[in-house]
């Protein structure tokens, strides 16, 4: 709550009107003079979920799903306030506006606080509790009504008790309650519109909140259990606070506190969790991995399955093992796609959505933003064409909603067998564009730049630094005897390479540079006759065609006093050449 105190406090000394947080944008106030930002850096949908939710009154909550907005006042420390809730794809756009003595109407009091869970729980049991029927254990006190497992596998999740998810702040440990996923997505779906009541068939069986990428997968039995169910609240909080502060990756290693990666440097996660040991790791990890998964770690010792909390985000997951025993990195996919326009996606980046056929490749360094660029231009082609998409991925990472296009998502390990498996069946699926998650062998490769030739459009990632090594990558994969063939093959298919790479960005985020590379006849001719070291030169001398070279990007960034030239001059490639543009603009590291 501390963000939304300094907000408020500013919101009050500068004598404004409103206040509105709304996903991807900085907060701003309205004052007497105008518009004025609050913030250094724009916030997620996700972290304004968690700054609102737990202050809406539990009266309130129930009308989020059949209304697209929702008005309530908080009782704030600093004084009353108006808040204004609209649900949008995005998340919540929220207003608020503070209230004079005189204008404060009579409604359910808030708590100054959201209170933690456990507390929140049991007052919610002590207001709902039927004595003769509910099946509560009752004990001495109101406060000791605490529900079991089987209690809560009892009741109607929709109709008759309602939680409020929330992290408890004061990083109180969360007590063991059995959570229904149902009234979660019920009270934080984004889109009432969207949403359908589940039907709970079997009440023996108690409801997860989090689900696999299959939503059939099962799961170990000590998820389902009090102490798996425990195990998957903790777990569960981390990826909240984890969310709540903008990290991108959660690392759980054993002998070492959770870390996260922020601003892409690793820091400790300050979180109710301490030192991870050999046997808390195992249990923690276990409770949200699906039973499949958990026999493929036994077997392999590493596995990549995705997680999702419903109205959070969905989150990447790989689980390892290494000399101290199980570890985890998870990588969180906001629910919220990010457009172009918001990732500054340039003109001719955008103009390659609007092929008919041809590969295109996006490349860099693992967490380098691959998967949230081609998420922009799949969105983006969903928007405006009308064509039939299919992506495999492994896993699903960003969920596209049909709109003008029928898209379709495959997962590796639990849709298709592998990569390959998938592309020679989507030649019989009537596609008109397929997105390759990763070419990561020579088939899938040789599958992709077939279908490119056959009239498709095809969108892929590899990990390279630069646009002309892309083109290197691909050939080399191939046996000697065949490199030939592919190089006109390539020549003929390839239509662009988007290279990009991270910054931090000053005032907090990163920001991505991006190295462009568009197949005029000229670098198909060079890719032709095997002259690939002359693509770099021939980018320089094409940037009318919207190419842009890696240093370029850099520089530009620099000179935009987005990020610091210390940072530019480490993630460039050719350093010797960026030290050269710094020393011609006269700037100095």
């Amino acid at each position: 709550m501390e963000k939304l105190s300094e907000y408020l406090q500013t919101l009050l000394s500068a004598c404004g009107y409103e206040l509105h947080l709304e996903p991807n944008k900085t907060p701003y106030m309205i004052d007497g003079s105008g518009t004025t930002e609050v913030a250094n850096t724009p916030l997620l949908g996700t972290q304004i979920s968690t700054i609102v939710f737990p202050l809406i009154p539990p009266a309130v909550k129930q009308q989020l799903p059949n209304q697209s907005e929702v008005e309530f006042v908080h009782n704030h420390n600093l004084g009353s306030f108006s808040f204004l809730v609209k649900k949008s794809p995005a998340g919540f756009n929220v207003t608020i506006r503070p209230l004079l003595n005189e204008d404060i109407l009579p409604q359910e009091p808030a708590a100054e606080e959201p209170k933690p869970f456990s507390s929140t729980i049991r007052a919610a049991v002590s207001d709902l509790q039927e004595p003769s029927a509910n099946g509560f254990e009752q004990a001495g006190d109101a406060d000791a009504a605490v529900p079991t497992v089987e209690n809560f596998a009892n009741r109607n999740p929709l109709g008759q008790f309602n939680t409020e998810y929330q992290y408890a702040e004061d990083n109180a440990e969360v007590e063991s309650v059995q959570e229904v996923s149902a009234a979660k997505a019920w009270f934080e779906s984004p889109s009432a519109e969207s949403f359908d009541v589940p039907v709970v068939d079997s009440p023996a069986e108690p409801v997860s909140e989090s689900v696999g990428s299959n939503e059939n997968a099962s799961f170990t039995p000590a998820a389902s259990s009090p102490v798996g169910s425990k195990a998957q609240d903790r777990m569960n909080n981390l990826f909240r606070r984890m969310a709540s502060i903008g990290a991108s990756d959660l690392h759980l290693s054993v002998s070492m506190p959770p870390m996260v990666r922020v601003d892409g440097r690793i820091a400790k996660l300050e979180c109710a969790e301490g030192v991870l040991t050999p046997s808390l790791m195992r249990e923690l990890l276990s409770s949200i991995m699906p039973e499949k998964n958990l026999d493929e770690f036994d077997e392999c010792h590493d596995t990549d399955f995705a997680y999702e909390i419903q109205g959070l985000a969905r989150f990447r997951a790989n689980v390892f093992a290494d000399r101290k025993g199980m570890g985890g990195v998870f990588r969180i996919i906001p629910a919220d796609i990010l457009t172009a326009e918001q990732l500054g996606l340039s003109r001719a980046i955008m103009e390659l959505c609007d092929l008919s056929k041809g590969l295109v490749v996006v490349t860099g360094p693992t967490g380098s933003g691959k998967s949230t660029t081609l998420c922009a231009m799949v969105d983006s082609i969903n928007k405006r064409r009308e064509d039939h998409i299919i992506t495999i991925e492994d896993p699903i990472e960003f969920t596209h909603e049909n709109q003008k296009c029928l898209v379709n998502q495959r997962e590796v390990g639990n849709h298709t067998g592998s990569f390959k498996h998938a592309l020679r069946a989507a030649l019989r699926e009537d596609p008109d564009i397929l997105l390759v998650g990763e070419m990561r062998d020579l088939e899938t490769i040789s599958i992709a730049i077939e279908t490119a030739e056959t009239g498709h459009l095809v969108f892929g990632t590899l990990h390279t630094t630069t646009a002309a090594s892309t083109v290197d990558r691909i050939i080399d994969q191939f046996p000697a005897d065949r490199q030939q063939q592919i190089r006109v093959m390539l020549s003929e298919s390839l239509r662009g390479v988007i290279a990009q790479t991270l910054l931090p960005k000053k005032g907090g985020g990163r920001v991505a540079a991006l190295e462009v590379l568009i197949v005029t006849p000229a670098i198909s001719n060079l890719i032709r006759e095997g002259k690939t070291f002359q693509i770099a030169s021939s980018m320089q001398t094409g940037k009318s065609h919207g190419m842009v070279m890696l240093n370029d990007a850099l520089m530009d960034l620099v000179k935009k006093g987005l990020v610091e030239p210390r940072d530019a001059y480490i993630k460039a490639v050719d350093k010797p050449s960026f030290e050269s543009l710094l020393k011609r603009e006269g700037i100095k590291m």
